[in-house]
């Protein structure tokens, strides 16, 4: 299905090393006449990182998505019974979201938003980035690719020889994943080469 004319939740967690990687397909994402509403958890909104200060990334997310960030569990709450978008992407997932997603956990907005969405039983896309998917997340990806309109973005090992658990989704691939979602369908192959 063509993204044209989508309203799209753009879910923002707390991998921070991906967010400029993230960034520029956010940038992709919007030459496809869609809009974006730009979803962040409390870390991804609030912490400063070796890879960056954290009010520069969420300006640079909110100018190229014409978009006011969602920030708080009240504004997420809102997705739920108001039916705002068609599809929401989390990119980046952290392990840490994937857990608590899986186990039904909504303490930040970007869960807050999954859980309303998907009572609606619209799609959510996965764009994974953790360094314990082989490890102790493995279940919970197993979990997840297992509930009803959840997808992810194809991922593989970023470095198999220094990080062995690591996963990180192929970011180029998330215009196709979410057009393959749109259309009920998970893309394959899930798992690619590694990087």
């Amino acid at each position: 299905m063509n993204l044209s004319g989508k309203t799209i939740g753009f879910a923002i967690t707390g991998s921070f090393c991906t967010f400029a990687k993230i960034k520029g397909e956010l940038m992709h994402l919007m030459e496809e006449d869609v809009n974006v509403i730009p979803i962040f958890s409390f870390n991804a909104y609030s912490l400063d990182t070796r890879f960056g200060k954290a009010d520069e990334f969420v300006n640079a997310i909110e100018s190229i998505t014409k978009n006011k960030a969602i920030h708080t569990i009240a504004e997420a709450e809102k997705f739920g019974p108001k039916k705002i978008l068609d599809i929401l992407l989390i990119a980046p997932c952290t392990g840490n979201t994937m857990g608590k997603l899986v186990n039904g956990i909504t303490d930040t907005p970007v869960l807050m938003a999954a859980k309303g969405h998907l009572r609606n039983q619209l799609p959510v896309v996965i764009s994974l980035s953790t360094n314990d998917a082989l490890g102790m997340n493995f279940k919970n990806i197993g979990s997840l690719m297992n509930i009803k309109n959840l997808y992810f973005v194809p991922f593989g090992q970023d470095d198999c020889k220094l990080k062995p658990n690591s996963l990180i989704a192929h970011t180029d691939l998330i215009v196709p994943a979410l057009e393959s979602a749109l259309d009920g369908k998970q893309i394959q192959p899930i798992v690619r080469s590694p990087f």
